[in-house]
């Protein structure tokens, strides 16, 4: 028997459970996949961007900062890597800039000259404008993820994998889970589902939130003859319809894209994919002839684009850490710690306006 049942192995889930066992409690994390980090977490993009997403999404970037550079208990190797981000725009785009730029921090305006003097195959004749976060970094996202695994156990607690949810009850103060490796109980569940977060919230005889998931597809094609892209920072545009990423001498293209889907295991529409991978080429002097691979992974985001974290008013012991978006990664570390301390009686991390737009009661 467990204290808290999670109920999803991506990041959030992983993250979470071992902060609530650091913390003391009985944690089983059950994941329906033979592996965690299958879905969302293992086709992330991994970078850190301190400025990315909205002021509360920033809140949660600047306590998950510190933490991704001192990782102590989650890794003895740095998890962040050097990368940057730069970011262009066209005349009909600068407002969407100058609306990046406002509130943002440790962030650099070019003209489009500079912004292709860093990234040599960018056409300067078509950009109007870009800025540059030089301290965004890389993410290793699987030495974060098992990092959080091996503190979970080293806790006492379990990870199950292969345990898809069949049914869920809430019986004399305890949840009861049933899955393929028999039925687990605990007065408290963790909804960290990731896409399925709404399913499981109808399994429990709860109203969904309308959690919505995205595909977002990518492409790794060969470096452009000649050009040394290791140094490069990702680059894109930022109206966000195409963006590439150095990676590990060719470069991960994505178009970007945000299509509405339900919830499965994800692959790349091959139009969506074209489009985008055009995109990018009207932006660059560089053709792509080929790809190498190609992939897609989804992203869930509620209707107001901010994740929820916290009790479902509505019912006893059902806590929800979903609708990350984008952004489920590089938040890891502060919503895994303020979830825990909402979990097992610890002190808030967050300020008071960041935790009323994380509460599931917005949607009540």
């Amino acid at each position: 028997m467990s204290d808290i049942i999670v109920i999803g192995g991506g990041i959030a889930g992983v993250s979470a459970a071992a902060e609530c066992a650091r913390a003391g409690a009985r944690v089983s994390v059950l994941e329906s996949e033979p592996q965690i980090g299958y879905h969302a977490t293992g086709r992330s993009a991994a970078i850190f961007i301190r400025n990315y997403g909205n002021a509360t999404l920033r809140a949660l970037n600047a306590v998950a900062e510190p933490i991704f550079e001192q990782p102590r208990e989650i890794s003895d190797k740095p998890i962040l890597s050097p990368r940057g981000e730069l970011m262009v725009a066209s005349e009909e785009e600068l407002p969407v800039l100058d609306a990046y730029l406002d509130g943002a921090v440790g962030v650099e305006r070019l003209t489009g000259k500079e912004a292709a003097e860093i990234v040599p195959i960018l056409r300067p004749e078509r950009i109007a404008g870009a800025l540059i976060e030089r301290d965004a970094r890389g993410i290793d996202v699987d030495l974060l993820l098992q990092g959080y695994a091996r503190m979970l156990r080293g806790r006492g607690g379990q990870i199950v994998t292969g345990a898809q949810v069949q049914a869920l009850r809430h019986e004399a103060g305890q949840w009861h889970v049933e899955t393929a490796h028999g039925t687990f109980t605990a007065p408290t569940i963790v909804n960290a589902a990731g896409a399925w977060a709404d399913e499981i919230a109808a399994m429990a005889g709860l109203p969904r939130f309308g959690l919505q998931p995205y595909r977002r597809s990518a492409a790794i094609i060969p470096a452009p003859e000649g050009q040394d892209t290791e140094h490069w920072p990702i680059f894109g545009s930022i109206a966000e319809t195409w963006y590439a990423k150095p990676e590990a001498g060719k470069l991960m293209v994505s178009p970007a894209d945000e299509d509405p889907v339900d919830p499965h295991d994800a692959w790349p529409e091959d139009m969506v994919l074209a489009e985008g991978l055009h995109r990018f080429e009207q932006a660059v002097t560089h053709e792509v002839t080929r790809l190498e691979h190609s992939w897609a992974g989804l992203r869930t985001f509620a209707s107001d684009r901010t994740p929820v974290a916290g009790f479902d008013p509505r019912s006893t012991g059902f806590f929800w850490l979903a609708g990350q978006g984008g952004y489920g990664v590089q938040t890891a570390p502060a919503l895994s710690q303020f979830s825990a301390a909402l979990l097992t009686g610890g002190a808030p991390v967050l300020d008071a306006a960041t935790r009323a737009a994380l509460a599931p009661d917005r949607f009540c």
